[in-house]
């Protein structure tokens, strides 16, 4: 993953045990199955990978377990990239020529 992809959400489950805290640094929390845009990527000291998203901004927080402010980042995990972000122009060109191969033996069919 890298700034700039589309991804899914395939888990925004919250661990009752982390349910404050989570609610205490996220003012924007996640959907499942909605896709997102990631903006930055964060190495947060080697802990956990994190991930900015485009389409939700939260406000910077102290974290101690990193020693300094940062937005709030979403775990790296929580989400799978789309791969048709990066499909080449070559495969969808394929698609093309195949849909329009298909429509003339679907008009040729009478219904009665």
């Amino acid at each position: 993953m890298k700034p700039g992809d589309k991804v899914i959400c395939i888990n925004d489950r919250i661990d009752p045990e982390k349910s404050e805290e989570i609610r205490r640094d996220f003012e924007i929390w996640i959907t499942k199955d909605k896709e997102y845009t990631i903006r930055e990527i964060l190495d947060n000291n080697g802990i956990v990978t994190g991930v900015l998203l485009e389409e939700v901004h939260n406000f910077p927080k102290f974290f101690k377990l990193i020693n300094r402010f940062q937005e709030p980042a979403f775990a790296q995990w929580r989400f799978r990239k789309l791969n048709y972000a990066s499909q080449p122009a070559e495969a969808i060109s394929e698609v093309d020529e195949l849909v329009e191969l298909e429509q003339p033996e679907k008009q040729q069919v009478k219904v009665k």
